[in-house]
């Protein structure tokens, strides 16, 4: 007995909604109304998969970033004695 070929249906009768639902006729449907809000509060970043394995939380990664940022604060403030700054450099 052979299978039946399961047919897929066209890209635009994957749209699943009813024909009443006119979008165009609504009041204040913008599209990217609210893109520029968006993206002013939100900073993403894509780990990698080894660097999600060590950070497996929001919390994880903001912790040890702050350390790093701590450590490179305290790195840039303290010099060895002896050693003067140079001419030009900015602090």
């Amino acid at each position: 007995m052979k299978k039946k070929k399961t047919e897929r249906p066209e890209p635009n009768k994957l749209d699943d909604l009813r024909p009443e639902y006119d979008f165009a006729a609504m009041k204040g449907g913008v599209r990217g109304k609210y893109v520029e809000r968006f993206r002013a509060g939100n900073n993403l970043a894509l780990l990698e998969p080894d660097v999600a394995e060590a950070f497996p939380t929001d919390e994880a990664v903001n912790e040890a970033l702050r350390i790093i940022l701590k450590a490179a604060a305290e790195v840039s403030r303290v010099r060895p004695a002896g050693v003067k700054r140079r001419k030009g450099a900015k602090r």
